[in-house]
Order: structure tokens, then sequence, then C-alpha cells
């Protein structure tokens, strides 16, 4: 009797737990990376094909916590952000001179003193399409955000940050958290609506909603609020003051360089300073968080580490990063087209192959729950014996 065929071996992910989460920061430099990429361009094509990578990543790779449920959410607050903006410009005008008109809208005069401003008038082919690209980039900076908070742990984020910045981070998580509950609880609250044969929808369903949604968010802050007190949050250990002045000096410098660095790294002028001043600002920053870090008497129980998937998940948003910048130094036409005179927006081949290094977390980090449940079936569906014709079920 012949074996039975041996099911083909696919080549999967490793399915997620603790032990090889990937580090929280890494999502955010990621993003970091893919944001950086879309400031670089105003190309509509590049734009779309950031957020595609960001999407397709997010699609990938989240998992069904609350956090990862708010990415729909920056996706509807993009795409008001492209309808506000062209809607300014269409009301406003705008600074793009254009000789194709679409509509004349009634305008309203104004005084002397407000030259350069407009109110209706005319609203030209150029001026929608320059206002367009402004919104898709924005639009596109807030895909990345929403993906590394629909990614990246936001309590295991704060577990991550330096001693020196745990009240700060505590801040800063807690109102990255509060976002994606939110949105968790207007959509439990709706279906209830639906549930009890009500209407979700209009002026009158909203306030009524956002009363218990509010509620809901104010016991959660007190009941955070009085968990951090019982673990200790707050308290700090004595530190000589000139230890703390020193920190001051370093880390306010570091940032200061930071900032003067990359500001040099991104303009065409400051290219040969740039780089020494950012790195001496990294070396300040550095040592000033690690002299802050004294004054916390916190410990950390199972920190997370910084694994070769961090550091793939990681280079792979630099190397975007990188990229972009190099390709819109080497071809600034094709990355920033003009709107005057009105032509069809194009792809230029090496930009977009830049933005591609970007789906790397989608193959080596390890795949969610949901995704290992979906294999496992497959799997099962793919190993059972057929069914013999003419047997009874």
């Amino acid at each position: 009797m012949a074996d039975p065929p041996t099911p083909p071996v696919r080549a999967r992910a490793p399915r997620a737990d603790r032990s090889n989460a990937v580090h929280a920061g890494a999502w955010w430099l990621w993003a970091l990376g893919l944001a950086t990429a879309a400031s670089r361009t105003t190309n509509m094509l590049l734009l779309a094909l950031v957020a595609a990578v960001a999407g397709y990543v997010v699609a990938a790779r989240r998992t069904d916590a609350p956090w990862a449920r708010s990415y729909g959410a920056f996706l509807r607050l993009g795409l008001a952000v492209l309808v506000i903006r062209v809607v300014f410009a269409v009301a406003l005008g705008s600074p793009v001179p254009g000789t194709h008109v679409v509509m004349t809208l009634p305008e309203v005069p104004l005084p002397h003193w407000a030259q350069g401003v407009r109110i209706g008038g005319r609203v030209t082919a150029e001026g929608l399409v320059f206002a367009v690209r402004d919104g898709m980039k924005l639009a596109a900076l807030l895909v990345c955000v929403g993906a590394a908070n629909a990614l990246a742990n936001p309590a295991r984020l704060l577990k991550s940050l330096p001693g020196a910045l745990y009240e700060a981070g505590v801040a800063v998580v807690v109102a990255m958290t509060f976002a994606p509950h939110l949105v968790a609880d207007v959509s439990r609250l709706r279906a209830a609506r639906r549930l009890r044969g009500r209407d979700d929808r209009g002026l009158r369903a909203l306030l009524q909603v956002g009363l218990p949604v509010l509620e809901g968010a104010l016991e959660r802050s007190v009941a955070l609020a009085a968990a951090m007190d019982a673990r200790g949050y707050g308290r700090t250990a004595h530190v000589p003051p000139a230890v703390r002045r020193l920190t001051a000096a370093l880390t306010l410098g570091g940032l200061l360089g930071i900032c003067a660095g990359t500001y040099a790294l991104l303009s065409a002028s400051g290219a040969g300073y740039g780089l020494p001043v950012l790195l001496l600002g990294v070396a300040a920053a550095l040592a000033g968080l690690r002299l802050g870090g004294r004054r916390s008497a916190r410990t950390r129980y199972r920190p997370d580490r910084w694994g070769p998937r961090a550091w793939l998940v990681a280079g792979s948003g630099a190397a975007v990063a990188a990229l972009m910048i190099w390709a819109a130094s080497y071809d600034p036409a094709a990355l920033d087209p003009a709107a005057v005179p009105l032509t069809a927006p194009t792809l230029p081949l090496w930009p977009a192959l830049s933005l591609l290094p970007g789906l790397l977390p989608a193959f080596v980090t390890p795949a969610p729950d949901r995704a290992g449940r979906e294999e496992r079936a497959d799997l099962v569906r793919e190993s059972a014996p057929e069914p013999v014709k003419g047997a009874t079920p």
C-alpha cells in the first residue's frame, strides 16, 4: 500500500509570543523612516505607495489588541485632512497660479489691509492639484503614525524608555492608549444601540454615546493612576544638585544639537557640518539621559530585548529614509513635480524601489495568533482525506 502524499512544506514566520515579540521602539523607528520618506516628496503616486506599504505591514502583522484596531481611525483622519485641505484651497484660493479655470465662485470683497487673502474667486486645476498633493503628504504622515500605533504595544513602549524620561513617558503612553480605547468604546456602544433597535448615526446618537465614552475614559484614568501610585511611580532617589544641573545641560544641549544637525542634513546648504553636529547632539543627549536615570528608583521586570528582528525592522525604516533622501538629491524633479504646467503624475523607478524595503517587517517578524490559526486551519484542510464517492456521511 502506497504511503499518503506528504503535504507541501511552507516557509512560515514564527508565531508571536512573549519571547520573540519585536521591540516596540523598532516599530516606531520603522514608521518614522516611512514618514521621513513621505516628507521628502510631493509625488502623489509615491505618497500612495508609502501608505500602501504601511497598510500592508499593518494588515499582515497587527493583532486584535485595542490599540491595533485604531488604524482605521487614522485612515479616516487622513482622508478628512485631505478633504479639508482641498476645501480650503477652493474657498480661500491657492498660492499656485493657474490657467485652467475649473469654476468661478463669488468673491467676497476684503479691506485693503487683507491684501493677498481672498475668499472665493477663480478655482484652477493647478491649485487643486497642489492642494491634493499637500493633503496627501499630511495624510501619509498620519498613516505612518497610525501604523506604529497599531503595531507597537504602548505598555511595552513605556517599559523601554530610559529612567530619566519615565514621567513624560507615562503621560505620552497614556495619551496614546486613550485614542484606541476611545475608538473601541464608540464601536461597542454603537453596536449595543443597533442591537436595541436604536439609531447609531446622527448628532443625537453621538451625544447619547459621548457621555458613556467619557465616563469610561475617566474610570480608566482613575484606575490607572491608582495602579501607578501603588507601583511606586513618581518616587525618585536623591541626586546631588551638581549632577542635576549637568544632566539638564547635557540633555538640553544634546536635543538642540540633534535638531540643528537634522535640519542641516535635510537642507541643501548644511550637509557638511550636519552629521558631526548630529552625532555630538546624540552623544550629549544619551549622556544626559544616563545621568538622569540615577534619580529613578524603579526596577524592570523582564525588560524587552532588542533582538535581530528588531534590528531588521528598524533598519528597513532607516533604509527607506536614507534611500529617499538620496533620491531627493539625485532626482529632485521626480520627487517634487511642478504643479505648473499641469502634467500627469509619473512613478519614478528608483524612488519607488527605495520604498520596498519597508515591506520587510511583514515577512521577518512573528505572525500574530490570528494568522497562526488560519494557517493551521489550511493545513488541516489540506491533510484531510478526500471523501469516498457513494459513502454515507
